[in-house]
């Protein structure tokens, strides 16, 4: 392994012709690197196909250039905007919070407080290796501390309350049970510890802090002379409404602020309310203090929103009690953005190809690949390919081979583990996926492209599986199109998340890549409408349409989903915790909300296997004079697709398929089936009512992958594969097979004008039969 570790990303992801991208890029063990800009062609090194293939492009960027090694703030947090240092050289003081510890570690969490660990300097207050909640101050010289008689329990709602005299010298710590019959892992049937209150006279005085030194929550400020100033003791938990005085309060005050109450606001400093500034459509990172002061707090790395609260009596979303879901989460490895520096900036060209480009970086024997996504300044092409970019954001980073013992299980093989991805995870500093657990269990909800983003360069192949996924799969498509002569656009789904239906409109025919599974409201509607207006869409993938994903607008670089209780999911939401943040709406499956992905392209996702693909066989519909034309060149009994660059074969991985029950059109013609997949595809689980045996490929017939064709108002169309594996079949034998056969012709005819071939032989009233 070389010595030196090369790291980017790019920010926009994706942009326009004409546009500017910033390439962020941190490097050790260098101090210059070659850099070169490509353009990403095919990104699987697989024999059976062309190979890794890159164009390079004449730039602005310079042959070398100057790196530096960035760092990375793990974790979420929040951070009060105290210009005038209110918050600051307290001589007395309560600090009182709700909070919900969903980790107990082997260091020092911070709850709240104003705190240098370097400095050893001012106040904090939060939970100790042994779970015990502590207050401690320091002077610079010296460190005292109070300490709860009990341990929290995790996952347990409780109120503390840390009050200090400066004159006296005295401080308590109160620590309140808040656990009712919704809010925590456990009932009130279980026999609690009991509440602790203490009191003792401390010998230090909490001292001011340096300037860089703010109040936080969740975390605390450190220092050193490497990194600069960082946030460390980073608290794994939720937090409720909680504040600050400038004095300390009384008895009866803590049981009132306990209770979500305030009987005297003399001396109050901040006092954060965590429900205010909900709506319907969601809430942002800023903790608004409803104190005389405004001293609000900001989030970073987005602590999640919308989450229960200390008094949750069991309503289903925070719109509609949106008191009782006062809880932020904060998570010790969350990562929304790596804010790093800017190494240098491009300025597309206004005439640069539409393409998937890449900075290529190399130095000290590493390489590593910056990709981002050229759209032209305006559509120039009949084709546009719909890049899946809330799916590559989705999956980015994914973990799941290195931690999780299904992985092995889903994909019927131990996961192929090569020392570029043990380079990746040693320092756990590039966040987790959507697949993700963060530290404490809970899911990880949000992802975002504003870091290094391994799984999305070319040539990478997901340890679990072995063979390329997302981007890098989409590639082959790529390819092939390239190979087969045509011209096309890419569009992303961030364009067309952004822009609606106005994003598809100047293109005759639309194409999906091979796993288009993270979909939008504004998304759903935008591809709908196209169609119902006479677009043409061809569906090149498998699980598609399936998760209901948001983003705020102003902030398309972090995705949000949140697995519910249906669905192939990694985890799964907490009760009531089910509703997006950014968007105020449910997630979980777009078919839970009535928008089964076969209401819009005719298919659905029915299984999923890694072991090995297999190949399509006509049906019937598929001699049918309307679509007859789709199949010219091939034989009555060719097999289509029984070779691939993922798993052998044309349908596979994950498959999707015809059913009228939930929304196939009913004039829908189905063309082809796969067959003879083995038990490692087992049906998906939203299609399980009953758990009995049989559920696999060699015995319920649920378990392949359709091919079907079906016409759309005004001339439009719907050409759908079903298999996520169905674009990998494409380079092979050179890119001349039945696979590309089937392309062309589909292609060649939604590329026209004008009435589709076989119209002439639809009836309206054969569409309903």
């Amino acid at each position: 392994m070389a010595n030196t570790r090369i790291f980017g990303y790019s920010d926009p992801l994706c942009l326009k012709a004409g546009e500017t991208v910033d390439f962020k890029v941190s490097v050790e063990g260098a101090r210059t690197v070659n850099a070169q800009l490509v353009r990403l062609i095919h990104g699987d090194e697989n024999p059976l196909g062309p190979g890794f293939v890159e164009e390079e492009i004449r730039s602005s960027i310079p042959a070398e250039i100057s790196v530096k090694r960035q760092f990375t703030q793990i974790g979420s947090f929040a951070i009060a905007d105290d210009e005038e240092r209110k918050l600051d050289g307290l001589q007395s003081f309560t600090l009182f919070a709700h909070f919900f510890a969903t980790r107990i570690k082997a260091e020092r969490q911070q709850i709240m407080g104003q705190w240098c660990v370097d400095e050893q300097k001012g106040y904090g207050l939060g939970l100790d290796p042994s779970g015990h909640v502590s207050l401690w101050l320091g002077n610079g010289g010296k460190v005292d501390q109070i300490v709860s008689e009990t341990r929290v329990v995790e996952r347990c709602w409780y109120f503390v309350a840390a009050t200090y005299d400066g004159t006296s010298g005295r401080a308590s710590l109160r620590l309140i049970n808040c656990v009712n019959s919704w809010n925590s892992r456990i009932s009130t049937v279980v026999p609690f510890g009991l509440d602790s209150w203490i009191e003792e006279k401390l010998a230090t005085k909490p001292a001011r802090t340096a300037g860089h030194v703010r109040f936080m929550l969740a975390g605390a400020s450190e220092t050193n002379a490497q990194r600069g100033p960082h946030t460390t003791l980073l608290f794994n938990g939720k937090i409720d409404r909680c504040g600050v005085f400038g004095r300390a309060v009384a008895t009866d005050e803590i049981g009132a602020l306990s209770r979500g109450e305030m009987k005297s606001g003399d001396g109050l400093v901040a006092h954060w309310d965590t429900t205010a500034g909900y709506t319907d459509k969601g809430i942002g990172d800023t903790i608004q203090d409803i104190g005389p002061n405004a001293i609000h707090l900001e989030g970073v790395n987005r602590p999640v929103r919308g989450m229960t609260g200390f008094n949750w009596r069991g309503a289903d979303s925070f719109r509609l009690a949106p008191r009782e879901f006062g809880g932020v989460h904060f998570h010790d490895d969350a990562l929304t953005d790596s804010n790093w520096d800017t190494t240098l900036s491009l300025d597309v060209p206004d005439d640069l190809k539409s393409g998937v480009y890449a900075l290529r970086l190399d130095g000290g024997g590493t390489q590593d690949y910056v990709p981002f996504i050229v759209r032209p300044k305006r559509p120039k092409a009949k084709i546009a390919f719909l890049l899946p970019t809330f799916t590559y954001l989705a999956y980015a980073n994914e973990h799941l081979a290195y931690e999780a013992p299904i992985a092995q299980a889903i994909t019927a093989h131990t996961p192929v583990i090569v020392a570029e991805d043990l380079e990746y995870k040693k320092l756990e500093e590039f966040g987790l996926s959507t697949y993700d657990h963060h530290t404490d269990g809970a899911g990880c909800c949000y992802s975002s492209w504003r870091r290094p983003i391994i799984s999305m360069r070319p040539k990478y192949r997901m340890p679990a599986m072995n063979f390329p996924w997302a981007l890098p799969a989409d590639l082959s498509l790529i390819w092939w199109l390239e190979h087969a002569g045509y011209d096309y656009d890419l569009i992303t789904d961030h364009d067309l998340h952004a822009e609606g239906k106005s994003a598809l409109d100047p293109y005759k025919v639309v194409l999906n890549g091979t796993h288009p599974e993270y979909y939008s409201e504004e998304m759903m509607d935008a591809t709908e409408a196209y169609l119902a207006d006479g677009g043409r869409v061809m569906y090149l993938g498998g699980n598609g349409y399936y998760w209901v994903t948001g983003l705020r607008a102003d902030e398309p670089h972090c995705i949000e989903v949140r697995k519910l209780d249906t669905g192939s999911r990694a985890w799964q939401a907490e009760p009531g915790e089910g509703y997006l943040a950014c968007t105020g709406e449910r997630s979980g499956l777009w078919r839970s909300r009535g928008r089964a992905p076969q209401k819009i392209v005719g298919l659905g996702f029915t299984a999923e296997g890694m072991d090995e693909s297999q190949p399509f066989e006509r049906m019937p519909d598929s001699f049918h004079k309307r679509a007859s034309w789709i199949f010219e060149g091939l034989g009555e009994r060719e097999l289509i697709g029984d070779f691939g660059l993922a798993g052998g074969g044309a349908a596979g991985i994950e498959l999707d398929r015809y059913e009228q029950g939930l929304g196939t059109p009913p004039h829908t013609l189905l063309l082809a089936s796969s067959w003879g997949h083995s038990d490692n595809y087992p049906l998906v689980s939203e299609e399980v009512t009953y758990a009995f045996p049989g559920r696999g490929g060699t015995q319920d017939a649920q378990v392949r992958g359709d091919m079907i064709y079906f016409t759309t108002p005004n001339n439009g169309a719907v050409f759908a594969s079903g298999s996520i594996a169905w674009s990998q079949a494409l380079p092979c034998h050179g890119g001349e097979n039945n696979v590309g056969r089937i392309m062309r012709n589909v292609l060649n005819a939604f590329i026209r004008d004008g009435a589709l071939p076989g119209s002439e032989f639809t009836g309206e009233e054969k569409l309903w039969r």
